[in-house]
């Protein structure tokens, strides 16, 4: 069983489909046909870490495969561990091919449900050159690819999943969900068009798929390079590699910074404040809200564009605010995550504020308080939720440069978090056209086919 490689001279051609047909699953287009996905299966098999007497064990090493590490499987990143199997039989059914479809039957969690499949790709089998393996909260099966494509097979069970299809098949024992999957392969049911038709689909979709991974490679690159950058900013200043060996350097009590800087604490370059949380029983101070209501989930490490939860003006001489340009920093729980308001803000006890003073460049603030996250957290006080208060959090030191120092650092930085957002909003929309397509293409509303190399010359 194998998946054709895409080339650069596959192309596609889209249509509209009007004659439909009423099946089980709904409308579909005449010409397709709709299956159990058990009728598909031609074979199957639970997972295993290996079997037989511990005297007698052989130990070969293998990547294993866990239901939890689908995500990062899908890109070919397996744990290496060595794994118990008596006979080279053994290990070799269990050795996955091009092809082979993925099922977590147990695990999950409260918003992962089980169900979930990966599909084995020859790319990431290629590079690993040795056993991928599978415990046994993980079932493989393969299909009868004469019948239906495997990618398509796989991308319809994910449109199952992501519509919660798979959720009505779990059952509990001991806290662990687990997946029935025999009565979810003998109930549900797939429309299957035919297999070129299937093969254009799944081409389709996972063009859009590796131009989302595309993207994320970028997204990490250049948070990478951002954690660079800043390492560097602050301890030598806006300066090339080839400057900072000749800028005089000084320790203090946070490592080396040039000589003509400062070391400074919060309560110095701003005025702390310490947020609250109006009270949700007056409703008027939550209906038809407009200011933002900031808590800690909402900062993450860039600029707040918007709160999960809005106050009223109701609220307002109730609540904190502070002004565009203040810097929120998370100090119970998830400490040292830190947001900048783009406009007048309220926020919660968990979170404090610095409104900046004119010693500082506010958006210089922003940034170096992400690389304080550290010092921060070893400033919490032991209790159940770690917390660090409000006199604490104002004994917080930050490296303090001349002003037009500031400011050049934080144009720095601020150019690499907007290649940073571009590319997640790219993502975003890589997302959402997927889940569009993969819908559109599944129903059959949207046909698709490969040109023949006729239609192709005459566009």
């Amino acid at each position: 069983m194998k998946i054709e490689e895409k080339t650069m001279e596959n192309k596609v051609t889209f249509y509209e489909e009007t004659n439909f047909k009423n099946t089980e699953i709904g409308e579909i287009p005449a010409d397709w046909e709709v299956v159990k996905l058990g009728g598909l299966i031609v074979d199957e098999m639970n997972g295993d870490w290996g079997k037989g007497e511990k005297e007698s064990l052989d130990f070969t090493k293998c990547f294993v495969l866990r239901g939890t590490d689908f995500q990062k499987a899908a890109k070919g990143d397996f744990e290496e561990v060595p794994v118990r199997f008596l006979k080279d039989s053994s290990l070799s059914k269990r050795w996955l091919q091009d092809g082979d479809i993925l099922v977590e039957i147990s695990g999950g969690g409260e918003k992962q449900p089980t169900g979930r499949v990966l599909l084995a790709k020859r790319n990431w089998l290629e590079k690993i050159h040795c056993p991928v393996v599978f415990s046994n909260f993980v079932k493989r099966i393969r299909i009868s690819d004469s019948v239906c494509f495997p990618e398509y097979f796989y991308l319809y069970w994910k449109l199952l999943y992501q519509n919660k299809k798979t959720s009505f098949y779990e059952r509990r024992t001991t806290g662990i969900r687990n997946f029935k999957y025999k009565d979810f392969v003998e109930n549900e049911s797939i429309p299957l068009p035919p297999l070129e038709e299937q093969k254009a689909i799944a081409y389709v979709l996972s063009t859009v798929q590796e131009a989302r991974e595309k993207t994320e490679k970028v997204i990490e690159a250049t948070k990478e390079l951002k954690k660079s950058l800043m390492k560097h900013l602050f301890t030598y200043g806006p300066v090339s590699l080839e400057e900072a060996s000749r800028i005089s350097l000084k320790e203090t009590e946070i490592g080396e910074i040039p000589a003509d800087w400062e070391v400074v604490k919060l309560e110095q370059v701003g005025e702390v404040v310490t947020g609250n949380t109006p009270s949700k029983a007056k409703k008027e101070y939550w209906i038809n809200g407009t200011i933002d209501f900031v808590k800690p989930p909402d900062l993450r490490n860039s600029c707040i564009t918007t709160a999960s939860e809005k106050i009223s003006e109701h609220a307002v001489h109730v609540a904190r605010l502070v002004p565009s340009g203040s810097v929120l920093v998370s100090c119970i729980g998830n400490i040292g995550r830190v947001g900048y308001s783009l406009k007048k803000t309220a926020f919660n006890q968990q979170i404090n504020a610095i409104v900046p003073n004119d010693t500082i460049n506010s958006i210089y603030l922003f940034f170096v308080l992400q690389t304080q996250a550290e010092q921060i957290e070893k400033l919490k006080a032991v209790t159940t939720i770690p917390i660090v208060n409000k006199s604490k959090f104002m004994q917080v030191l930050i490296p303090l440069p001349p002003l037009p120092v500031q400011k050049r650092i934080a144009e720095i930085l601020q150019t690499v978090d907007e290649k940073i957002q571009a590319e997640e909003k790219k993502k975003q929309a890589l997302d959402s056209l997927f889940n569009s397509m993969l819908h559109m293409l599944m129903s059959g509303k949207l046909r698709v086919k490969f040109q023949t190399s006729e239609e192709g010359t005459s566009d």
